[in-house]
């Protein structure tokens, strides 16, 4: 399959087919990495975040996990998200999975995840299916339905970015959530890092919470973290 550097791709699930956004860096080739979405679907940030990604030297993977959905209304989106069964959106994650590391232009024998805000839960429960498949996982104040309720299942890397003024997420759930995962998985790497600003403060795209020193900061850690752990 001829790769050319930003393309939409199609590829197998256990529903059928999926879609998704890959970008790849101008090397061609480097270490597998999934983006999953917020929950207002597979906008022009997080494909954004997966240009960034390709450019750090990785081949990342955006999954459509609305299947072409998108808004940028919190109601509607708070409704989107609740259509999505944290079954289905298991199973297209790990299609992503599937479709990184069988791809001519990925290096690693793992892949690396990292999400936002329901991607962030999302990110958290493919560690926890995917088990050894998964080196790194990289969860952005993570929300929602794909939130585990258990951790025993990861052996990923775990290093989480979460904000002290979160009303979505407050940071007390966000410290027991770094404690369960320290005492339930079997990850070799657990840290937590709290910035002092509010839910989604990487997107640049949310004027009202964007906070642009602790995202820059958020996003060194995470880049030099997936580079670590994603072989």
């Amino acid at each position: 399959m001829e790769t050319t550097p930003h393309q939409n791709v199609t590829f197998p699930s256990a529903e059928g087919r999926a879609h998704g956004y890959l970008a790849v860096p101008d090397s061609g080739r480097g270490p597998g990495v999934v983006v999953v979405q917020e929950w207002w679907g597979l906008t022009d940030h997080i494909r954004d975040v997966a240009d960034r990604l390709a450019a750090e030297g990785f081949v990342a993977l955006a999954p459509d996990l609305y299947g072409g959905s998108i808004t940028h209304d919190g109601a509607e989106a708070a409704e989107m998200m609740a259509r999505l069964p944290e079954e289905e959106g298991a199973r297209l994650l790990s299609g992503a999975v599937d479709f990184l590391l069988a791809h001519e232009a990925v290096t690693s024998s793992t892949v690396g995840a990292v999400g936002f805000c329901m991607g962030g839960g999302f990110v958290l429960a493919l560690a926890a299916e995917q088990g050894g498949r998964v080196g790194a996982a990289v969860p952005f104040y993570g929300v929602g339905q794909g939130l585990p309720d258990a951790y025993h299942g990861v052996s990923a890397c775990v290093q989480g970015h979460y904000g002290r003024e979160d009303a979505a997420y407050p940071v007390e759930k966000a410290q027991a959530l770094e404690e369960q995962i320290r005492h339930e998985s079997s990850a070799p790497v657990v840290e937590f890092h709290y910035y002092d600003a509010p839910h989604a403060f990487h997107n640049d795209g949310n004027e009202a919470n964007h906070r642009p020193d602790a995202a820059r900061t958020a996003w060194e850690r995470a880049v030099a973290f997936l580079e670590e752990h994603v072989r």
